[in-house]
């Protein structure tokens, strides 16, 4: 049974432990965190990785976790709306299979899938990797060396197994010109269930969004050419104060659940492109191949997607793991490319840099009320044209496919 290390227990970590496990091999998860991560920001979910959750019996937990979003609503300085549109026709173009949820939240679902049949090491990372004719040998932070015959990973935007197996990560990051941050509070007055609320100034957005348990997301996106950012939380905070000081609608309650807030999600948008996901028995699949932005909204479905795209090849090949490598890459190469096209155009709607971009993209966004004319502006992006394999899993009744 060949033995595979993953770094990340995010989305594609706990989805390519899963497959592997279905195929046969004996996948290790390695997570730098003490504990899964909660809070974050919420994504919304649809096309081929929907499906993949299906195939993992996942749906009715996260039918249950998610929300039914109805309305995306843009206000002015005093809260009324000035723009916006119902959100059917995301349930029109996706046959109803289309739903929002906290990342933290599916996160949380896939690792209920491994947590009892999977070695799972938190509070721990890989330091150093040295690739042999048959084996990778791993250093651990804290757990020493171990031999893996093949090592994923799944680790991200600022994958450590990218930059230990195939480079710095300035070689391959494309920064779009943004920054996103979002925290989470408990018990803030104004609730639109069910509703996207945006607020923007040139360069600078804002929005918020009810979630469960009396909890409300706010989001932040602002323009950043310079790419950087603060590195300590109270750093980021005083980032989002000066930036947002003369914002108007709800802002001066935000300001102060943002004081009170002890976890910050501060980041900056960018995509990863590489010429190769993989090199000799490493390979990197979700973020850490292909970042395709934050601001995508299908990030979360990419990752699941090549994890198990990832694991059926590798299931095909019966373990030689050129043969999957390759076909993996071969497979998804031209849909990943379509997809990060399309999410370089919908980065700048969120927050336009000039007045006339956001009095543009109002309009734009007031034209979706019209019949027909939402599907022709974003039907292409929303649409998947993928078909997902169907592959011979060697634990076929625990994989239900």
């Amino acid at each position: 049974m060949q033995t595979v290390l993953i770094s990340g227990a995010g989305i594609a970590g706990p989805t390519i432990a899963y497959w592997l496990k279905a195929a046969g091999y004996a996948p290790t998860l390695v997570e730098r965190a003490p504990a899964l991560r909660r809070g974050g920001y919420v994504i919304d979910f649809w096309g081929v990785g929907y499906d993949i959750a299906e195939r993992m019996g996942l749906l009715p937990a996260i039918d249950d976790v998610g929300y039914h979003a109805q309305e995306m609503r843009i206000v002015d300085d005093g809260g009324r709306r000035i723009a916006g549109f119902g959100t059917r026709v995301f349930d029109e173009l996706t046959g109803g299979r289309y739903i929002t949820l906290a990342r933290s939240d599916l996160s949380r679902l896939l690792y209920g899938t491994i947590s009892d049949s999977t070695e799972i090491i938190f509070d721990d990372e890989i330091v150093a990797l040295e690739e042999r004719a048959d084996e990778v040998r791993v250093q651990l932070r804290r757990g020493g060396e171990r031999g893996f015959d093949l090592v994923i990973g799944a680790d991200g935007l600022h994958s450590t197994v990218r930059r230990l197996a195939f480079g710095p990560q300035q070689a391959f990051e494309r920064h779009l010109g943004y920054v996103v941050a979002a925290f989470e509070a408990r018990g803030y007055d104004v609730r639109d269930e069910n509703t996207y609320l945006m607020y923007g100034q040139p360069g600078r957005m804002m929005g918020r969004f009810s979630l469960h348990g009396d909890r409300t997301l706010f989001l932040f996106v602002f323009a950043d050419a310079a790419a950087g950012w603060p590195g300590t939380p109270a750093d980021q905070k005083a980032k989002l104060r000066d930036l947002y000081g003369r914002a108007r609608w709800e802002w001066p309650a935000i300001r102060n659940e943002l004081d009170r807030a002890d976890e910050l999600y501060f980041d900056r948008v960018s995509q990863i492109r590489m010429g190769s996901w993989s090199r000799g028995r490493i390979a990197l699949i979700g973020d850490a191949a292909f970042c395709v932005s934050l601001l995508a909204g299908q990030g979360s479905a990419l990752a699941m997607i090549s994890a198990y795209v990832l694991a059926g090849e590798l299931a095909r090949a019966e373990g030689r793991h050129e043969e999957a490598f390759s076909a993996y890459q071969t497979r998804l190469r031209g849909y990943i490319g379509a997809k990060q096209r399309g999410a370089e155009r919908f980065a700048t709607a969120f927050a336009p840099r000039t007045s006339w971009g956001l009095w543009f993209r109002n309009q734009i966004v007031r034209a979706f009320s019209l019949p027909g004319a939402a599907r022709l502006a974003i039907g292409r992006d929303i649409a998947d044209k993928l078909d997902l394999p169907r592959y011979r899993w060697a634990d076929r009744d625990k994989s239900g496919v």
